[in-house]
């Protein structure tokens, strides 16, 4: 499941992280090939056509790397619109006004450019997050209101947290005795004893982690969470997982052992 990070991408993983690196390249690449390709043109095609050309390879390359690499191509292409493409040809030296505001305005759109790629990558992810989480809720919802078994409706939802938290462990105990482990609280908040968690940025504690499984203030159990990858886990993820825990808490409420 995708992550944000502060610079709109994906919170890096090996393969986010060569995908960072390879937009970089291509920040630095596509700018100069595109002027490159343009140099036989540059008498004959108006400088403002040349830099829409470069604004759209700043595009390409925002749109599928982040704002860094944005940042990059948009620099790369007004150092090589000048060199190339403005007079005197082959020279880092500029001699018609138009050609300096064409060169600014250039740099602006691309940095603009760039913001609008990245936040409209940033609201895309976040929707697929959103829909992921109402998928796995509508699922397990659907399970329990056909009636499926209460060991189907535990094992549907321990998978399910193994995958929303990342967690390398999760059991479910049918009792709730003072474990003195961390705890999963109903605001969201991971606490033990009077010790706070900030799993917003560090993610589960070592060791176990509690969630209980209630209704209507009723206990029957815990899954037991064993923290598998220290990512940070935000508050909409433990608010599923608490949805979820509710969903067994109904199911075992429901179900004619309990009663």
């Amino acid at each position: 499941m995708a992550e944000l990070s502060d610079s709109g991408g994906a919170v890096l993983s090996p393969s986010n992280g060569r995908r960072s690196l390879f937009s970089i390249a291509a920040s630095l690449v596509l700018p100069v090939a595109a002027a490159l390709a343009l140099v036989p043109f540059r008498v004959h095609f108006a400088n403002a056509a040349a830099a829409l050309v470069l604004v759209a390879v700043v595009v390409g390359v925002a749109a599928f790397g982040d704002r860094t690499a944005g940042w990059v191509a948009s620099v790369s292409s007004c150092v090589w619109f000048d060199f190339f493409l403005t007079r005197p040809y082959e020279t880092f030296t500029i001699s018609a006004a138009s050609d300096v505001e064409t060169t600014i305005s250039l740099l602006v759109v691309g940095f603009a450019v760039t913001e609008i790629a990245v936040r409209s990558r940033r609201h895309f992810v976040v929707a697929m997050q959103e829909g992921n989480y109402l998928a796995l809720i509508h699922d397990v919802s659907d399970l329990v209101a056909e009636g499926g078994s209460t060991d189907a409706v535990v094992a549907a939802v321990r998978q399910d947290l193994l995958e929303l938290l990342a967690l390398s462990d999760c059991r479910f105990e049918s009792y709730a005795l003072a474990s003195g482990r961390a705890r999963l609280r109903r605001n969201g908040e991971v606490e033990r004893g009077d010790e706070r968690f900030d799993v917003e940025r560090d993610g589960l504690p070592d060791g176990e982690v509690d969630l209980v499984v209630q209704s209507k203030d009723q206990s029957y159990g815990v899954f037991v969470m064993v923290v598998g990858e220290h990512s940070p886990v935000t508050i909409e993820q433990r608010i599923v997982a608490l949805v979820l825990a509710d969903q067994v808490g109904a199911a075992l409420a429901a179900s004619p052992l309990s009663s």
